[in-house]
Parts: C-alpha cells; sequence; structure tokens
C-alpha cells in the first residue's frame, strides 16, 4: 500500500526559528518525515511539500491548489498535515473529490517539542487512512470522523463530534 503524504504547514511542522532570529516559530519540513521513520517499512510514502503555513493565513488559492494535489495524486489514500485553526474550512474544498480516503491531521503542540501530540494525531490518521471508506476525515484531539461530523469550540479550542451538542 502507497499513501501520499501532503504538508500544507500549521503547527505540527513548526520548528524553531533559523531565519526569523529566534521572534517566533517557522514551518519547516514536515513533521511525518521524522514520524515515519520511526515505522517498520510496512508502506510505502508519496510525499507533497505543498505548502508552509499557518492554516490561519491559507487563502482560497492556497485550497485549490491543495484540492488539484490530492485530485492529481496516484494514490486514493491521502494524509493531509494542517494547522488546526482552518482543518474544516480546507475539508469543505476537498469534499468534491469522491474516490479517495482523505485523512486531514495537525497538532496543537509541534512535534518538535516533547510533549507533542502530533504522533498520537499522525497515527490516527494513518488508521484511518487504511481502514475508512472514501470521503474526508479530520482526525484530531483523539477523535477521527467524516469532516461534517466534526465543530469546533471557538473559545477551548478543542474539537467535539456535532450530535453531543444539547
Amino acid at each position: 500500500m502507497k499513501i501520499t503524504l501532503i504538508q500544507t504547514g500549521g503547527t505540527i511542522d513548526k520548528d524553531y526559528p533559523k531565519s526569523i532570529n529566534g521572534w517566533a516559530f517557522e514551518i519547516g519540513e514536515p513533521a511525518f518525515t521524522r514520524i515515519i521513520k520511526k515505522l517498520p517499512k510496512t508502506l510505502e510514502w508519496e510525499f507533497i511539500p505543498l505548502l508552509k503555513k499557518d492554516s490561519t493565513e491559507l487563502s482560497n488559492n492556497d485550497r485549490n491548489q491543495l484540492l488539484k494535489a490530492c485530485q492529481q495524486a496516484s494514490n486514493d489514500k491521502i494524509i493531509i498535515t494542517h494547522g488546526t485553526d482552518t482543518m474544516l474550512e480546507t475539508a469543505q474544498v476537498l469534499q468534491v473529490i469522491k474516490d479517495k480516503t482523505i485523512v486531514i491531521t495537525g497538532a496543537m503542540r509541534p512535534e518538535r517539542f516533547t510533549n507533542s501530540d502530533a504522533e498520537l494525531q499522525f497515527g490516527m490518521a494513518l488508521a484511518g487512512v487504511q481502514t475508512l471508506s472514501t470521503g474526508i476525515y479530520i482526525a484530531i484531539q483523539g477523535l477521527i470522523a467524516p469532516f461534517q461530523n466534526l465543530d469546533r469550540d471557538l473559545n477551548t479550542g478543542l474539537y467535539f463530534l456535532k450530535h453531543n451538542i444539547q
């Protein structure tokens, strides 16, 4: 099985500054390249480092570029690393793709941090992309679900299943 991994940026890929003199984190190399090095060589990978942006800075043009990359990917199993703030907006753009299993994931803390949730999120996405039917899914904060079933509390930053709303 071959899985396409697409980097768009976000906290998961943030790294210690190299070019901005220590003022803020910058988006570095894809976190998934370091995570998959820890796995046995049971899968094949295709890497597409498409964007390096905070998700709040993604434009309609960026999302259309991602849509095209997903449509043109030769594999039908795709994991997208993404910032957590606008995953749902990106998923809405991708929902026109009907013949692939796409899981969007990210992290609340950079993969470079020792207390990062990146490996958990990526692991959930990896399991999901291999076992879920075609569709667009979000894997975040211990949840994996079709994007239409998730929402986010903007005050806490937590995602939740919509059917849990009273």
